[in-house]
């Protein structure tokens, strides 16, 4: 393990955990992240106004999955949940900005999911029982656009994609682009078609793991 220095060590995973996430890092990649990066917690910046940003007309996606808001908890809900967790991974998928608003959207934000989902249940095979995974995108319009409604939403129903569909970082007014600069990974701008009410996309996503590592 690479030494650190002194004044870091306080902020620094014990040898255990670090060997846990450097592992995870290793998963991440294999999956097809182009970088993944282990993070403090306590580094997450939440916003509600970020969060409010998905309400009409901001987001079209508005209330069609249980993932994404009105039916999450939103900020207050995720603040709690962060208190409960101390380290996590960060990863990312380098795209062309054109691939981000193209047809094959879909298919790279689905890729987001599915690593998030991959990493989330080696976590707690691994022993962190409680972590959760956060991805991009309404999984309605990506893994159920297929269908008129979520099953969740409208009967009550389990999900139909259970094990790759993951809550959607947007709604919970997670501060994407400052996350990304605290990693310091580059950060892409918004096309300037895209009007002041969307979400920009962003090619870096997070999930956390908690302290019973």
């Amino acid at each position: 393990m690479k030494p650190v220095p002194s004044s870091e060590a306080a902020n620094c995973p014990p040898e255990e955990t670090q060997a846990l996430l450097d592992d995870l890092v290793r998963l991440a990649v294999s999956l097809g992240a182009s970088t993944a990066i282990p993070i403090d917690c306590r580094s997450i910046v939440v916003e509600d106004h970020l969060a409010a940003l998905c309400a009409p007309p901001g987001c079209p996606n508005f209330g069609s999955a249980a993932s994404c808001p009105p039916h999450v908890g939103g900020p207050p809900w995720f603040r709690a949940l962060l208190a409960g967790f101390h380290w996590g991974i960060f990863f990312k998928i380098d795209l062309p900005i054109q691939a981000m608003t193209g047809s094959q959207r879909p298919a790279h934000f689905r890729q987001l999911h599915h690593i998030a989902a991959r990493i989330e249940k080696a976590a707690v095979e691994w022993g962190c029982a409680h972590a959760r995974a956060f991805a991009g995108g309404s999984c309605k319009e990506l893994f159920c656009a297929d269908v008129p409604t979520c099953d969740v939403v409208q009967d009550g129903k389990p999900c139909r994609h259970p094990n790759v569909a993951r809550p959607s970082m947007s709604g919970f007014g997670i501060n994407v682009f400052q996350l990304m600069e605290t990693v310091g990974c580059s950060r892409v701008s918004p096309p300037a078609r895209m009007g002041p009410r969307t979400h920009p996309p962003s090619p870096g996503w997070c999930w956390s793991v908690d302290d019973a590592v």
